[in-house]
């Protein structure tokens, strides 16, 4: 379970714990005892056990939300493919969704404005700003009113900057998306085709997807969240993932060429240590480049942990 909140109460031999437990879609929640097991509920300030009705209530409220929060994801996703040239190019899509939404009063401009100033520098310490962010890309200090939503639009709009092409959006009730085109970045030499990507950028992309949530709940007073990330590309080449060759160049050696590339999904706790969500970035990000045969990132290091599974100086 994410989120719980353990309070040590009092002094030396006269002692308690509380436990605050977060809303969550997970319950019942079952207590076993050998070969028993029983459903406890909360009845004002009793513990009482639940009822076989109460619990078949509860499984089935349980998948009915669970449903409702899949869809929710599925309609995210679809929304932010929807009107990009995924045929010429490939795009980073990525998608989060509070898993038990917070509703709040609707987000100000100046609020959205903070949020993303705040991802803007939590991104920079996932990945180092010598890579593509598309966080560059967004118009950071004027997000525009959308449905339910604000919207930073794309900046990168004249012919020499559109292969760096972004887009961002934080809902009110504390959803995410970030779109941004991969395929056809310029290189030294000219222009990526649009079926190749450097795992880099995926890299970068997915380090401002993350900061982003991370923001936003602190914003929204979320917590817990599902996300997916992908790069649709419809195309007639394969999607070929490009390594970084350590010295500023990419290849192809080693890359396995995609008929599609599957989106990675996960369940993120968006206020757990920072160590902790750090690594939660990594996995994310590793998940992606890994299916196109790259075996290791370049722009995301997150701190190696120690015996008591704190961040230790990689310096």
């Amino acid at each position: 379970m994410f989120g719980l909140d353990v309070q040590r109460i009092g002094g030396h031999g006269n002692r308690a714990v509380t436990v605050q437990i977060p809303p969550s879609i997970d319950g019942p929640h079952l207590i076993h005892r050998g070969e028993y097991f029983g459903a406890p509920i909360r009845n004002d300030s009793d513990t009482v056990w639940t009822k076989e009705r109460q619990i078949e209530a509860m499984y089935r409220a349980r998948f009915d939300e669970r449903r409702h929060a899949t869809e929710a994801l599925d309609n995210l996703y679809t929304e932010s493919t929807r009107g990009h040239d995924i045929t010429e190019r490939a795009w980073l899509v990525a998608v989060g969704h509070p898993r038990v939404p917070n509703i709040r009063a609707r987000l100000s401009r100046a609020q959205a404005r903070d949020v993303i100033n705040h991802t803007e520098g939590l991104a920079l310490t996932f990945a180092s700003s010598s890579g593509i962010h598309p966080l560059a890309s967004v118009d950071r200090l004027n997000p525009r009113p959308g449905l339910r939503r604000w919207v930073a639009a794309n900046t990168a709009t004249d012919e020499r900057a559109r292969w760096k092409e972004a887009w961002l959006s934080i809902h009110h009730d504390g959803s995410v998306t970030l779109a941004a085109a991969l395929g056809g970045h310029r290189i030294r030499d000219g222009f990526l085709g649009g079926h190749q990507v450097e795992s880099r950028t995926i890299e970068c992309g997915i380090a401002d997807f993350m900061a982003l949530i991370r923001a936003t709940a602190r914003e929204t007073g979320n917590s817990e969240y599902d996300l997916r990330v992908g790069v649709e590309w419809t195309g007639e080449n394969p999607l070929i993932v490009l390594t970084d060759d350590g010295y500023g160049f990419s290849h192809d050696i080693g890359s396995t060429p995609l008929q599609q590339f599957t989106p990675v999904e996960s369940t993120v706790d968006a206020s757990e240590p920072d160590i902790d969500f750090y690594w939660h970035v990594y996995d994310v990000a590793q998940d992606c480049v890994n299916q196109g045969g790259t075996a290791h990132l370049h722009m995301i290091k997150p701190p190696a942990r120690n015996s008591d599974g704190q961040g230790t100086s990689t310096a």
